[in-house]
């Protein structure tokens, strides 16, 4: 299936911004030239929506969150069960969940701006307006209303955020990194960002999901990527020689008898021993323990709300990634949808030579039952037969793969299940799921025209059921009678058409396998990572030359390794079997070289390599290297076409890393963290020199790219001191990685750590996972006999390393810090708010991002700041203003202005003229025209 643009969202490469040209030296400040393109102003971070839409109380409002345009946007729910436009509300970057405290009150979460709008409707949901901004931790994903009255708003965070009013001990072990912050939605207080009843730190990584009871007496929270009880041990732990010699499983050579070279192996927990592949026991060498507490149980009433104690507060061996969940709001059991992964079995490829392989079974989709009885997992595709390659087409149409939102029937009998990368919707009886009865049956699921479904909302009074559909932007009409869809209504969407219609090539896994379960969103999951760590190794594969290019040795070091050679005599060529391998980010790639931990997807050998796009730095010629991962891994018939590969390139080169949450907001860093760039800059740790030898920090890297900059990287491959060349990777998401303590091995002067207890990962950092944390990182560069030019084992060469785990928590992105930040004014707070708006003003001054303003009048009002003090208003006719009177008049009575952080080249888009159309959002409104409309203009 092929997703295209609504007709009315539709526009040509580029047009003029505007059409006065009278305030172009006004731009001159804006990161925007005077004729722009949908591209240029669009950034492309891929959010995963939670709780995408939600029902008022009456049932008479549809409210939906429009992510690419960063907007709630709101539907009049006609007798029918047809959806009537009444209004679009400008809030944060990213909302990705939205609830209704009320018929007018809406709360919306913004996942990058690290907010909360709180939006108040007119009368027939006219006149939306923000009233307020919570600040909260990084990444928020999901809210819900609980407690008495449910009057408590819960809302998942991470546990980190320049927002965060504590230490998030980003060092220490043992410590949770799930948020929960509850707010007590009457009473929000006078501080800045409002002040939380209580903030729930749950043992688990990142959260995701919330459901609550129908009473509200109950809260449930979710991890993101959970685990499974998988770790990694690092090669240092594992005898050489293969499996015979009580090292790597064989087989220890691929089919062509080439050696493998020594790895590391990953072994998961059974409860009693940790295992690898073989049933081997490797429990000396794992220095921590993983509980795998996954979904959390909330006591909304108490005051201040708490976790259950004991066991009665959470639930084990729940999924591996967990997306969202549902009460059955008869019998009071909770339904997770979920994928379990499969990284504990081995290799890609046709499994001829190890007579095994992954290939189309990588993680399976699932639902699990919560209840009194424990934990019940139900594989929704067990029609499946794996072993038949390709699968029948019967198969795929049977298949729901990668289970988002949910929904239930008012009597508990039915559930509804949106399958994203099937872009179906799964309808159960509960009672057979329950009791794993059902049979997979394409009868039973609900077509959708809309690509990637991410949740929805019943509305059974009228025999409704509104989806929305992500991969067209646009809410589904499901008639749940004859389970049909008959409406489609789309939302204006900012993103250019290379994003739409690249976008299925990540998710669809009707598309991209044969059984339709595997794609490579779900290992990639929402272009990320799953946080787990993989053998994906081909027994049957070949060794392929590595052309480089490598960092060099540094001259004035030569004599002191006695060598000029920088692989030391290493051979760097790529073998098929190259062991345990940690999923890799999609995002950032642009501008990063190779791909893959040992840039074995490369375009080096296709042409000579010369910066910014030859060779080995042709990120595009690098990507379309995995498009044989779609056969040997996805489990595809054949490849994707070279239109299709082209679509996909185009479109996942363009994702972005968020903002550093660790970094303080006016991009300066802490003594600890300059102190740790300095040493990271200047002062010799291994052959090449300074650790910036090789991790490569230019912001301005290669101007003529559509995404300058190397933030840890310039794309070189590297000497370790392991057994395997790797390509230096980028350090943008080291803070992502927080969570696993207890090294089982020696790290340059560092020794083994005893048993550290119970952590939230099981996976790290470096190409395979194994090393738990950043101090144990930089330990590796230490001084020792076989690298006499690293760290001295002294006292200040202790202090430097510390310093540089600071640095690197906060190292830099293509954005920055500021990007994304909001606040609220009105006549009320202005002592707290002015402070973080002349913030926001400074960065913009800055150049770090755009600045926009958003109220309302009679109709919203937009402005875009352009430097000394003045705003641009959306309006013609107006005169830029000043920031003091824009203020003034913008917050009268009971009014409320909201500034917005928005990434460079955005602001005119975001502030003034949303469609690009060349005319301004307020003159067309005056005119009648639709702003979100370029074909329609006064």
């Amino acid at each position: 299936m092929t997703f295209t643009r609504p007709q009315a969202a539709k526009r040509p490469f580029r047009r003029p911004l505007l059409s006065i040209l009278a305030v172009a030296p006004l731009l001159a400040g804006l990161s925007v030239s005077a004729e722009a393109s949908a591209d240029s102003s669009y950034t492309l971070f891929e959010s995963g929506q939670v709780r995408p839409v939600a029902l008022s109380p009456n049932k008479q409002f549809l409210f939906a969150v429009n992510t690419p345009d960063n907007r709630l946007e709101i539907f009049h729910v006609e007798a029918n069960g047809g959806l009537s436009h009444r209004g679009s509300v400008p809030v944060g970057l990213e909302p990705v969940a939205v609830a209704a405290r009320s018929n007018d009150e809406i709360w919306v979460v913004n996942h990058l701006s690290d907010s909360v709008s709180v939006v108040k409707i007119g009368p027939l949901g006219y006149q939306g307006n923000v009233v307020r901004t919570l600040l909260v931790g990084d990444e928020p994903r999901d809210i819900v209303f609980g407690g008495p009255g449910k009057n408590r708003a819960f809302i998942t965070t991470a546990h980190r955020g320049q927002n965060v009013p504590y230490d998030p001990e980003l060092t220490t072990p043992g410590v949770g990194r799930a948020d929960v912050w509850v707010f007590d939605a009457g009473n929000l207080g006078s501080t800045l960002g409002g002040t939380p009843q209580t903030i729930l730190t749950l043992f688990s990584d990142t959260p995701r999901a919330l459901a609550v009871t129908p009473d509200g007496s109950r809260v449930y929270a979710a991890a993101f990527h959970s685990g499974n009880r998988t770790t990694a041990l690092s090669e240092l732990q594992v005898p050489d020689g293969g499996e015979a010699a009580g090292g790597v499983p064989g087989p220890n050579t691929n089919f062509q008898g080439v050696p493998a070279p020594e790895v590391g192996i990953i072994v998961k927990f059974d409860g009693t021993h940790w295992k690898d592949v073989v049933g081997r026991s490797w429990d000396s060498a794992v220095r921590f323990s993983l509980p795998d507490k996954d979904v959390f149980v909330i006591d909304a009433n108490a005051n201040p709300p708490a976790q259950l104690s004991g066991s009665s507060g959470y639930y084990t061996g729940v999924g591996t990634i967990l997306y969202n969940m549902a009460v059955n709001p008869v019998s009071g059991k909770v339904y997770v949808s979920n994928t379990e992964a499969r990284n504990d079995l081995r290799f890609e490829g046709p499994g001829i030579y190890a007579g095994e392989t992954l290939r189309g079974h990588l993680h399976e989709s699932r639902i699990t039952v919560l209840g009194a009885h424990g934990v019940a997992p139900r594989h929704l595709n067990k029609h499946i037969d794996y072993n038949v390659y390709p699968a029948p087409a019967a198969v795929n149409d049977k298949t729901l793969s990668q289970p988002l939102g949910m929904v239930v029937s008012g009597d508990g009998t039915k559930l509804y299940v949106a399958a994203f990368a099937s872009s179906k919707i799964g309808v159960y009886n509960t009672a057979a799921l329950e009791n794993d009865t059902f049979v997979p049956n394409a009868a039973n699921h609900i077509q959708l025209s809309g690509g990637g479904p991410t949740g929805m909302v019943l509305d059974e009074s009228c025999g409704r059921m509104y989806v929305l559909t992500r991969f067209d932007n646009s809410i589904a009409i499901v008639n749940t009678t004859t389970n049909q869809e008959i409406g489609h209504v789309s939302m204006h969407s900012p993103e250019p058409e290379s994003v739409i219609e690249g976008r299925q090539f990540l998710y669809d896994a009707r598309l991209s396998s044969s059984n339709g379960e595997a794609a490579c969103g779900s290992c990639h999951v929402f272009g990320d990572l799953d946080s787990m760590t993989w053998d994906l190794g081909n027994p049957d594969g070949l060794v392929l030359n590595n052309p480089g290019p490598f960092v060099s040795i540094k001259p004035e070091l030569v004599p002191v390794f006695g060598t000029d050679d920088p692989l030391f005599g290493q051979n760097p060529d790529f073998h098929p079997l190259k062991g345990p391998m940690a999923t890799q980010s999609l995002r950032g790639m642009a501008n990063h070289g190779p791909m893959h931990w040992r840039g074995d997807r490369t375009g080096g050998n296709d042409e000579a390599s010369s910066q910014p796009d030859d060779g080995s730095f042709d990120e595009e010629a690098a990507f379309k290297k995995f498009n044989g991962a779609f056969v040997d891994l996805l489990g595809r018939n054949a490849t994707l076409s070279a239109e299709q590969m082209q679509k996909f390139t185009d479109f996942i080169l363009q994702v972005m890393y968020p903002p550093n949450p660790v970094r303080n907001l006016d991009n300066s860093l802490t003594p600890a963290q300059q102190a740790g760039r300095d040493f990271f800059f200047t002062q010799n740790v291994a052959s090449q020199g300074a650790c910036e030898a090789c991790h490569r920090v230019d912001p301005d890297a290669n101007p003529g790219d559509a995404f300058p900059g190397f933030f840890g990287t310039a794309g070189f491959g590297s000497f370790d001191a392991t057994t395997q060349i790797l390509k230096v990777p980028h350090l943008r998401n080291a803070y992502q990685k927080v969570g696993m303590f207890g090294a089982g091995f020696t790290s340059g002067n560092r020794p083994p750590d005893p048993f550290l207890g119970d952590q939230v990962r099981g996976f790290g950092l470096n190409h395979d996972g194994t090393v738990p944390e950043l101090f144990t990182f930089v330990s590796g560069f230490d001084e020792v006999p076989a690298n006499p030019a690293g760290i001295p084992n002294t006292p200040a060469g202790n202090q430097a390393k510390l310093d540089m785990v600071q640095y690197q928590l906060a190292f830099e992105s293509n954005l920055a810090p500021i990007v994304g930040q909001q606040v609220t004014l009105t006549q009320s707070n202005s002592a707290v708010a002015s402070p973080r708006i002349d913030l926001l003003v400074a960065r913009a001054d800055a150049g770090e991002c755009d600045l926009i303003a958003k109220g309302r009048l009679l109709n919203e009002i937009g402005f875009v700041y352009v430097g000394s003090g003045q705003f641009l208003v959306d309006r013609a006719s107006v005169s830029p203003v000043a920031r003091g009177l824009m203020e003034t008049v913008l917050t009268a009575g009971d009014k409320a202005l909201t500034y917005t952080c928005t990434p460079p080249g955005s602001g005119v888009r975001m502030g003034i003229d949303r469609d690009l159309d060349g005319f301004l959002d307020g003159d067309e409104q005056v005119a009648g025209s639709d702003p979100a409309d370029p074909t329609d203009t006064p």
